[in-house]
């Protein structure tokens, strides 16, 4: 039996879409990890539930496969699945069946007969996200989650559509479970750099006492994807980049970036301050949206040598489609700490590289005091935070020159996590599926969080729906976006920072 580095109780994990691509590429494999590792209890079992027809064997040959070609851990699959796979099972179930979920809970009861203990119980929510607030009140009905302490409800983004479809959502929840036993799951906040915003910042003296409007002069953001939809066009038409990437992640790390320091690390100690950074953003009036907010959607064209069909040609979606694909907004933080300080943020598809990337500029050094000529290549100091395909932190300096001018130039000091932990960082959903399992809610957004951030964007999704776009599409595949997310930042003066090749 795999001896578990932390003392858990026995946990039951019900996957509502098990035989799905997100259990496929990412839940599966992150719980085999886990287990490698021996952050999965002594005593656990996994259970996909799906409409796919899989009887026991064919659904084992499915997830070992999707571990083969997804997990990080590939040395000694084959004795390892010898002892991991029979803890696997999987459910053919139709999920608005009554008998459903009484066969969950036969088996629950069957478990802890044979544990001899009471199990915890994971429910995750791998579905579309429709489905869930019906799944939710059949686990309720059937009293699968009546225990606060042992029961957990995972749900993914997105949660809601808008303001009023979350707080509606938020609602019903409440009516069934405890705030504790909700996890809306955020899998960025799940990466190791950017977790590592909370050590960069608080446990170096270097940093905090920078970090605040006396000495940033602003805060850029860029998540960016060099593919399109890929055959997601149903579920985009009714997201797009604001909705799925700017309300959660992105938000996310501006409250990262934003939030005060913590007295502790206690989960609503750390999720309190994260609110008190979203009560803080500037909500920008409908009349001011079109001087603060850019979208754009991709045409056909090529990334990388391969070819890219436009989003309004893909399955799924209306050929005059309305819907964004790229998003850029200036946000301010109104607390003494941001005053006057731009966070510009912009997402995409298409687009020339895959960079997800944090930006901190500092305000520049006064040049009188250098001669002319040690000007003429200054630029003022950077910190760039790296989340990915890059895990990195550079800071970004002047020097001189060897030689006997002053002549200036700027070079960067880079911290490379491969280079100082090697390649195996754990998975986003390994971090976060752990820490469901032992119940600790720090990483995932509390409903007056999901809240807040839709009050946030709610104004730009009504302004953009009230007016529709009258040159989409706007940018080629392989480029930063449309033009207008340029002037978006060069009004303020600067222009939107990338990672050299």
């Amino acid at each position: 039996m795999n001896q578990s580095i932390n003392k858990l109780p026995p946990t039951i994990i019900f996957i509502f879409g098990g035989s799905g691509d997100l259990a496929y590429r990412k839940l599966l494999p992150a719980l085999y990890n886990l287990y490698i590792d021996k952050y999965l209890p002594e005593k656990y079992f996994i259970y996909g539930i799906g409409r796919t027809e899989f009887n026991e064997n064919e659904y084992l040959d499915y997830i070992k496969k999707g571990i083969s070609s997804f997990s990080r851990r590939k040395e000694n699959l084959e004795e390892i699945w010898k002892v991991f796979s029979p803890n696997i099972d999987y459910i053919k179930a139709d999920l608005e069946q009554e008998a459903t979920y009484k066969d969950m809970a036969d088996k629950v009861a069957v478990k802890e007969k044979e544990w001899g203990e009471k199990a915890n119980t994971m429910y995750y929510m791998s579905v579309a996200p429709q489905m869930a607030p019906m799944i939710a009140t059949k686990l309720h009905e059937h009293k699968l989650t009546e225990d606060p302490c042992r029961s957990r409800i995972v749900f993914e983004k997105p949660f809601g559509h808008d303001l009023k479809s979350a707080m509606d959502l938020n609602i019903l929840l409440g009516t069934m479970f405890k705030e504790e036993q909700i996890y809306r799951i955020d899998h960025y906040l799940g990466k190791e750099t950017v977790q590592n915003i909370l050590a960069l910042r608080f446990a170096n003296a270097l940093f905090e006492p920078l970090w605040s409007s006396h000495y940033i002069d602003h805060v850029q953001i860029t998540v960016a994807e060099d593919i399109g939809v890929e055959g997601r066009g149903s579920y985009y038409e009714g997201a797009g980049a604001l909705r799925d990437m700017v309300q959660n992640h992105i938000l996310q790390l501006v409250c990262m970036i934003a939030m005060e320091a913590p007295v502790s690390f206690a989960a609503d100690e750390i999720r309190n301050k994260k609110l008190d950074v979203l009560k803080a953003i500037r909500r920008w009036q409908k009349d001011e949206v079109h001087r603060n907010a850019v979208r754009g959607q991709y045409s056909e064209g090529w990334v990388h040598g391969k070819e890219i069909i436009a989003y309004h040609a893909e399955k799924g979606v209306t050929p005059a489609s309305p819907v964004e694909t790229f998003a850029a907004v200036k946000f301010y933080v109104d607390n003494w700490r941001w005053k006057d300080v731009p966070f510009f943020v912009r997402t995409g598809k298409a687009m020339q590289s895959k960079s997800s990337l944090i930006v901190i500029e500092f305000k520049p050094a006064p040049q009188f005091s250098f001669p002319a000529e040690a000007g003429e290549t200054w630029r003022p100091n950077r910190l760039v935070i790296s989340i990915q395909p890059q895990m990195n932190i550079r800071l970004r300096f002047q020097a001189k020159r060897p030689g006997p001018q002053m002549l200036l130039q700027p070079v960067d000091m880079v911290f490379n996590y491969t280079d100082a932990y090697g390649d195996n960082s754990p998975e986003a959903y390994e971090t976060l599926l752990e820490d469901v399992i032992e119940g600790n809610p720090t990483l995932f957004m509390r409903a007056d969080q999901v809240e807040m951030a839709w009050e946030i964007i709610q104004p730009i999704l009504e302004a953009w729906h009230t007016r529709p776009p009258v040159d989409f599409p706007n940018y080629e595949p392989g480029t930063w976006g449309p033009e207008d997310a340029e002037a978006l930042i060069a009004r303020d003066g600067y222009n939107w920072t990338t990672l050299p090749k």
